[in-house]
């Protein structure tokens, strides 16, 4: 299984190295946030009461790259969809490659490329902006989104084979997306302090947003269980849902 997940991961891989405009284009709208939407935070979180601690940048930045991992890795099916429709699915078929490869290499590349992605939203944050994070909690932070996209990239090619249609796939994904992220207080944090009740209780189910406050305690080097466990544990057990899913659709698939 590791030769054939290593074999998926290469070609993969080796199609985006072609087209590295890609990994450009799909940072362009963390970034355009982080420069646009950053100046606007700054002085909204030093005359706000209400918001985590931190200043905007720890605050913004491990937020935009969660939600990169969020809108590039639940887009991964449609480049299921394009194999499907060229026969690419077809020919793995008839290989005796086994089926969980066949996803687990997919969706690393998909986690690789939302890291190189995140690394180059946080040295702009360092390099532009005034960001001060430890180097720990940015490693920490990345790894978070690498797991966060190899979730959201094995749940978008379950419903990219469940529904076979390149028209009700974005649909679907969106309709799903927009509350998860409004939810997730990714641009501007939910809580007691700033949201109506009913909306912070709302925002609590959501596990996405003990994901990012997570990515946020990372970030300003919280590293204590309060801050950590539950963004953690939410996004272990995601994950382990996501790819079972995942994994057993390519089986039902490919049998």
């Amino acid at each position: 299984m590791l030769r054939d997940t290593w074999l998926i991961f290469r070609r993969d891989y080796t199609l985006l190295l072609r087209n590295p405009a890609w990994l450009a284009i799909g940072a362009m709208q963390p970034v355009l946030y982080l420069v646009l939407f950053g100046p606007l935070m700054e002085r909204i979180v030093t005359s706000t009461p209400g918001f985590p601690p931190g200043d905007s940048w720890t605050i913004l930045t491990p937020a935009l790259i969660i939600q990169l991992s969020l809108f590039s890795a639940t887009m991964a099916g449609f480049s299921l969809l394009a194999d499907l429709r060229n026969g690419v699915v077809e020919r793995l078929r008839v290989t005796p490659a086994s089926r969980v490869a066949l996803l687990l290499g997919k969706v690393l590349t998909n986690g690789l490329t939302t890291i190189v992605q995140a690394l180059i939203i946080t040295t702009l944050a360092f390099l532009v902006f005034d960001l001060s994070a430890p180097v720990g909690g940015i490693v920490l932070t990345l790894l978070i989104v690498g797991m966060l996209s190899v979730t959201l990239a094995s749940a978008s090619y379950a419903v990219a084979l469940t529904l076979r249609n390149e028209e009700a796939f974005p649909a679907v994904v969106n309709s799903v997306l927009m509350p998860v992220l409004l939810l997730s207080g990714i641009l501007v944090p939910i809580t007691t302090g700033l949201a109506p009740q009913w909306l912070y209780s709302i925002s609590r189910v959501n596990p996405f947003t003990h994901i990012v406050d997570a990515g946020r305690a990372s970030f300003r080097g919280d590293f204590s269980v309060d801050a950590l466990l539950t963004g953690s544990v939410v996004l272990l057990v995601l994950m382990s849902l996501a790819v079972f899913w995942g994994a057993r659709t390519f089986r039902r698939e490919n049998a």
